[in-house]
């Protein structure tokens, strides 16, 4: 599996398909049908001023998490930075303090 970035939007490159990620995927405000519960236009990008992470985006399975920075690693590599990045290890602070 690779990763390149095309203009804002990150792509994964696995056995020869394309998955177009888009910051929704790690949203809870996502939904299934892919809009937006908050109303706002699908951003193109990694970037979206009313992003809400939540772990469960990152992992489905809970026995998956390991620690924060894996959650924090898994963002970086799918291209989320700036102000989504510090509302994900906001979150991951958050989940941690939970889980003590």
């Amino acid at each position: 599996m690779r990763r390149s970035s095309a203009s804002d939007v990150s792509v994964i490159v696995n056995m020869g398909r394309k998955c177009m990620m888009i910051v929704c995927d790690f949203c809870m405000q996502y939904e299934p049908d892919g809009k937006c519960e908050l109303g706002l236009k699908i951003p193109k990008g990694m970037s979206c001023p009313e992003f809400d992470p939540g772990l469960e985006r990152f992992c489905s399975n809970p026995k998956d998490y390991v620690s924060p920075q894996q959650i924090i690693d898994m963002a970086i590599f799918f291209d989320i930075k700036g102000r989504e990045l510090k509302k994900v290890k906001l979150m991951t602070a958050r989940e941690e303090s939970n889980r003590l």
